[in-house]
């Protein structure tokens, strides 16, 4: 018994001590990237690193796509985010104006999220970084160098978190008509909650949107302070006539932080409540669709045909070899 005991003491010792040794060798081997190189601009550092294709893209899958997603899903962030660098490398820099000598930047209001292995570390804790790094860097090798293209040409890979069960078309939230960018049904939406409420002052809301809700409330009544003037192909608010002022929905989402243009609301007393469906603007891949498509067996190349029209997965390390 006590020899057994011991086996057993120093098999415990050895994988508290030692396997987490192996996995980071295992994991300092280099993903494939064909020597191509991200010019990342870090806005804590302020400073232009130079980083791998394939290291970049596993940061940025790990920043925008919750790690316990399945991995067809995970493959489908990987092949969408190369291909949004990669579209970015091809212009020289001609996108990334803010930031010269850069190819792109870590912050999801200019760019993709990316973060840092050790910053993933801090994300998920110790234990949980081990599986989730191998599982999103095995995601990432296992789609190296592919890229959707339509005609031939990188596409711009937009996507957003839920959109509520249909995508928008791209010229309802932005101004042109992109043609793989087309609403397409959504029918696994796996958001867990899809709909949410927010309640504003009305104060609050005139000083966000710089209107006067309360003169147009004397004048025509509290009803008609905020209209719907044109609607996109999937229903939502397009255009808004918010008091006297016409808005489009996409600029009143951003000032009043809501987390999609797919809203409504009810105004009772001097407060506005409005309620949400879905996060995001609406257009090309829906994470939460993703998943669920994953969920329900459809392979990373389906979730990506499904959700930008049109489109064809293409190697880009076969190009650049050719």
């Amino acid at each position: 018994m006590r020899r057994i005991f011991l086996i057993t003491l120093i098999l415990a010792l050895l994988l508290a001590l030692g396997l987490p040794w192996v996995v980071d060798r295992i994991m300092e081997m280099p993903v494939r990237d064909e020597g191509t190189i991200v010019r990342l601009y870090r806005h804590a550092t302020g400073e232009v690193e130079l980083i791998p294709l394939e290291d970049y893209v596993t940061g940025v899958v790990a920043a925008e796509m919750p790690a316990e997603f399945p991995s067809q899903a995970l493959m489908a962030q990987a092949v969408a985010a190369r291909t949004y660098i990669y579209k970015r490398m091809v212009a020289g820099g001609v996108m990334n104006n803010s930031h010269p000598g850069a190819d792109t930047c870590d912050d999801p209001n200019h760019a993709q999220a990316w973060i840092s292995r050790e910053e993933m570390k801090k994300r998920w804790g110790t234990v949980n970084y081990y599986r989730y790094y191998y599982k999103i860097r095995m995601a990432v090798d296992d789609t190296a160098g592919e890229i959707i293209t339509y005609r031939g040409q990188p596409i711009d890979p937009v996507f957003h978190a839920s959109c509520g069960g249909r995508t928008e078309n791209s010229e309802d939230v932005w101004k042109f008509e992109v043609p793989y960018l087309r609403s397409v049904a959504c029918p696994y939406d796996a958001d867990p909650e899809p709909e949410r409420q927010v309640t504003l002052t009305l104060g609050g809301v005139e000083k966000a949107l710089g209107v006067d809700l309360h003169a147009v409330a004397v004048s025509t009544g509290s009803n008609k302070m905020i209209r719907v003037m044109e609607s996109t192909s999937t229903g939502r608010p397009k255009t808004l006539l918010v008091g006297d002022k016409p808005l489009p929905a996409t600029e009143v989402r951003q000032k009043l932080n809501l987390r999609s243009t797919n809203f409504t609301w009810q105004l009772k007393d001097d407060k506005i409540t409005f309620k949400t469906i879905g996060y995001g603007h609406g257009v090309g891949m829906c994470q939460y669709g993703a998943k669920g498509m994953a969920e329900h067996g459809y392979d990373y190349r389906q979730i990506l045909k499904h959700y930008y029209t049109g489109v064809s997965i293409q190697n880009l390390y076969r190009v650049l070899k050719d």
